[in-house]
């Protein structure tokens, strides 16, 4: 099965930009919706219109229209955010992608044997993004849910996905995407970066502690198709005391967990 995470941008091509087509509704829509996700928050018409390049009038007809098939839902503030619509949508097609479903088993045996915090996690344009997740039993909590996303420089997960790349496209994503994480221990050299990523690859192993969020540990392992490229990572998130303590206990059972989901795709 080709598995494919499609990367956030603008619904409305390059082409049609260039030769001052009208951009239609449903592009129009697209472009809101995908506003909105990139957001991750609610926003109100006169921000979308600005953001999109799209005129007021125009955004504020098509978002009556989304409001009214529940596509989008209004706020008391006159913000509008994701409508119940979509999350049906969402599990639909959830629900259809083997790879989800067989990566989310094996997340949940996963936290069963290591008591911690498990996501799957996958590469939407310059954001790493939390595609499931698994909480473990114990009162660590992580800040990062389902939908979350976060710069690639900033997790062990980012790198992997990145890892398969030609070193040339590696190096400019790392150039463009690169942030500096909250508590400033993210590393933003580019070059530095992809080769972390691609030797993060070849080990089926990568490592970040304190880089996103302090005193948080994160061990992720590559799930790859056969032609090598990553398509997705299944990851444990820890306190960092606990990796100091148990390295081996983890690091193992990550790959291991990779190497199943990989197995029984049919992948290995």
């Amino acid at each position: 099965m080709d598995t494919k995470f499609p990367e956030v941008a603008n619904s409305v091509t390059p082409e049609k930009r260039s030769r001052g087509a009208r951009v239609s509704g449903i592009d129009r829509a697209l472009q809101i919706l995908d506003f909105l996700q990139a957001e991750m928050k609610p926003a109100g018409a006169y921000a979308v219109a600005k953001a999109i390049g799209a005129p007021l009038s125009t955004v504020y007809v098509i978002i009556e229209d989304l409001v009214e098939k529940s596509l989008l839902q209004r706020r008391s503030d006159g913000t509008v955010w994701l409508g119940p619509r979509l999350y049906h949508y969402g599990l639909a097609y959830a629900e259809s992608l083997d790879f989800l479903n067989v990566a989310t088993h094996e997340m949940q045996d996963l936290c069963r044997e290591v008591e911690e915090t498990i996501q799957i996690c996958g590469r939407d344009g310059d954001h790493m993004v939390v595609m499931a997740m698994a909480d473990g039993p114990g009162h660590f909590r992580v800040t990062s849910k389902v939908g979350s996303r976060v710069p690639l420089n900033w997790t062990a997960s980012g790198r992997l996905l990145l890892g398969h790349l030609p070193d040339r496209e590696r190096l400019e994503v790392f150039r463009h995407a690169s942030k500096v994480s909250p508590t400033g221990r993210a590393n933003t050299n580019p070059e530095a970066l992809s080769d972390a990523s691609a030797a993060a690859l070849r080990e089926r192993l990568s490592i970040q502690i304190n880089e996103s969020d302090f005193s948080v540990a994160c061990i992720a392992s590559p799930i790859c198709q056969p032609s090598g490229e990553c398509v997705a990572t299944i990851s444990i998130v820890l306190p960092e005391h606990r990796v100091v303590q148990d390295r081996d206990r983890y690091t193992n059972a990550v790959r291991m967990a990779a190497e199943r989901i990989e197995a029984t795709l049919g992948w290995r």
